[in-house]
């Protein structure tokens, strides 16, 4: 196949199918293309279970050399917190988690520095005061779990747990996934493949199988910033923030790599298409209940949208206006309207774009996947106007 001038290929057709109903969201979808500066991308949207949009597009690569195709993957970022929260809320609806304990209860080492009152119930709202690792941790040091979880287990909390948010951009996959692999015996990857995408047909990994390489999108970095104003973004940084967001420092360059899609990553390398994300995400919003199976009884579905109270976040602060609340696991729409305009909606967005989103009370899920990154922490326009053309629709 000859490789087309990417002059002549700014539009790409878009593919899939689209519900007369839900019109509005194909052209926002079109619009992502034509206007916002989209390479490829996916979006799927389920009502009640049912998909009613199913639409991918554009390019799988920089060069512009392979569509995006119906099953091409793509690495999610931090939409992969959602997953791996659903693995800790199986545990608990099961009986075998207290959301409420300890999580020295579970994982002993962890008592150490100040943390044996640490409840399960921070790992999951990014209030356990662990945003970052006080010392410094490379890219090789994150690839390895057991190091990774130790230092963890042994350092002291930037801040009093319990008391404020601070968003724990790699950390919370691994203390989330630690205490899902000391009750279950497997670390989410694996527990999820186990317990949801293998009996459900979900084609969603955490990591990415090297036999699946050939599928996987390139990621594509966010626009350059000016080095003046990225020093002085840094700057404003508290060291929280930092350990949060630079220690190990990655982006698109580092997960496009072998060995960042061969290791397991629970907050950050989860990899699937729009129609797994939105599968994921519509367990949530079915309260519970996917494709006619029960995943989770619906108190357990409720209770991770469960408010631990709106802050300002002291990770992302600097980059959002206002305070956000996170539940147990996931982030509430909320005033912001992040997940549309149900307050109580909730969804978790990935770095550079990617969202998953349910809402129970409308009955719907989106999944938005993409591999040109933008440079927002989260509400990137082209979310929000898929989002938007969702609830136009509704």
């Amino acid at each position: 196949m000859s490789v087309q001038d990417p002059s002549q290929t700014e539009r790409p057709r878009i593919h899939g199918r689209c519900d007369a109903r839900f019109a509005a969201v194909r052209e926002a979808f079109e619009e992502n293309v034509r206007t916002r500066g989209e390479l490829g991308a996916a979006v799927a949207v389920t009502v009640d279970g049912v998909t009613v949009v199913d639409l991918w597009g554009g390019w799988a690569d920089a060069a512009r050399t392979r569509p995006w195709e119906r099953s091409t993957l793509v690495n999610v970022w931090s939409t992969t917190k959602g997953p791996v929260a659903l693995c800790a809320h199986l545990l608990a609806d099961r009986g075998l988690l207290d959301l409420d304990a300890p999580v020295a209860r579970y994982w002993p080492e962890f008592a150490a520095a100040g943390k044996e009152k640490v409840l399960v119930r921070h790992l999951l709202s990014h209030r356990a005061g662990l945003s970052g690792l006080r010392e410094p941790h490379s890219l090789d040091a994150l690839y390895d779990w057991e190091l990774t979880t130790a230092r963890l287990a042994a350092m002291e909390p930037w801040w009093e747990p319990g008391t404020r948010s601070g968003y724990h951009a790699l950390t919370y996959g691994f203390l989330v996934g630690e205490v899902v692999r000391r009750v279950s015996g497997l670390r989410p990857g694996a527990f999820l493949e186990r317990e949801v995408t293998g009996p459900l047909g979900i084609d969603f990994t955490v990591g990415l199988p090297a036999t699946e390489a050939g599928r996987a999108a390139e990621l594509v970095h966010p626009p350059a910033v000016p080095s003046s104003e990225r020093a002085s973004a840094f700057s404003q940084l508290t060291p929280a923030a930092l350990a949060a967001l630079a220690n190990p420092p990655v982006g698109a360059a580092e997960a496009n790599t072998p060995e960042w899609r061969s290791a397991e990553i629970p907050a950050a390398n989860g990899h699937g298409t729009a129609r797994a994300v939105a599968a994921l995400y519509g367990v949530f919003a079915g309260r519970g209940s996917h494709g006619g199976r029960r995943i989770l009884s619906p108190q357990a579905a409720e209770r991770v949208r469960e408010g631990q109270g709106p802050c300002r976040d002291l990770v992302l602060g600097a980059g959002l206006e206002g305070e956000t609340e996170v539940g147990l696991g996931l982030w509430l729409s909320g005033p912001r309207g992040s997940y549309g305009p149900n307050p109580r909606a909730f969804g978790h967005d990935g770095f550079g774009g990617s969202c998953g989103l349910a809402d129970p009370e409308a009955g719907v899920s989106l999944g938005y996947v993409m591999n040109r990154m933008g440079p927002r922490i989260a509400d990137d326009p082209r979310k929000m106007a898929l989002i938007d053309a969702l609830y136009s629709a509704l």
